[in-house]
């Protein structure tokens, strides 16, 4: 008989169908058009209530299939709010059929952390800035991003009536990323691509010191690092604190499972 899938593939399957699920929430929320805003630390610093229920779906429906596991996501949300139709029981068959990278096929649940950013790119997301928008599942064993999901639930929302919205890129370190054509930037351009709302005196020193040819101002962890591995983009300079481990994890294993750096 064929072994089972490891824990990691398990895992990573599992939150490939909870980030489409948080995407389809995310969508919903927007079309009903109470978006529920509340500020947190202030303007920039906003939470939806699409962050909120995409939040609880993604823990929880995580958190039923893998009790052991340390699940962190960005919002205070409590998990007695949580109903049914918020649980995502589904996992992607595709990522069930690859190998799990040998370093990683002996992971035990409670070794692994969870890091969840519902929705990235709140302030856009309220602004209509819909392609900046993304949700991040970060996967973590020892203190490192070993694997990630990210989710653009407004992939390809300019195409038109008919267009399928959405998509999924997925990665583990040592089997590669998915869900996209890795491309490299145009040859001997450097491009920087930086913050759109958290900008300062020293971020914009930064990258006047590098001399860049042209710079991309957007939104969003995620959305900057799928513009890095699509090519669209060199460099993603950000001189300042203000990311957290929920907007990087994801992010940085995908980055490095196509050999890019963070």
């Amino acid at each position: 008989s064929m072994a089972s899938p490891a824990l990691l593939m398990r895992v990573v399957a599992a939150a490939y169908s909870a980030a489409e699920k948080a995407a389809t929430i995310v969508r919903n929320v927007m079309a009903a058009g109470d978006l529920g805003i509340v500020e947190k630390t202030g303007a920039n610093d906003l939470q939806t209530k699409a962050d909120r229920l995409a939040q609880m779906s993604i823990c929880a429906s995580l958190a039923r299939k893998f009790p052991m596991v340390t699940i962190i996501g960005e919002e205070e949300v409590t998990a007695d709010e949580v109903t049914e139709e918020l649980i995502e029981d589904g996992h992607c068959e595709e990522i069930l059929k690859k190998t799990c990278p040998s370093q990683y096929t002996g992971i035990k649940e409670e070794e692994l952390v969870i890091w969840v950013d519902p929705l990235d790119g709140t302030k856009e997301y309220t602004e209509g800035l819909l392609d900046h928008v993304t949700v991040l599942i970060g996967i973590a064993y020892e203190g490192k991003a070993i694997a990630g999901v990210i989710n653009q639930p407004y992939y390809n929302y300019e195409a038109g009536a008919g267009a399928v919205l959405g998509r999924t890129i997925w990665g583990v370190l040592g089997l590669g990323a998915f869900g996209f054509q890795l491309r490299e930037v145009p040859g001997g351009k450097h491009i920087i691509i930086t913050t759109r709302s958290h900008s300062s005196t020293l971020v914009n020193d930064c990258i006047s010191a590098l001399n860049p040819d042209s710079v991309i101002r957007v939104g969003g962890a995620g959305n900057k690092i799928i513009q890095l591995i699509e090519g669209k983009a060199s460099a993603y300079v950000f001189a300042s604190p203000g990311c957290k481990k929920w907007d990087t994890c994801a992010p940085e294993a995908i980055l490095h499972a196509v050999g890019g750096k963070l």
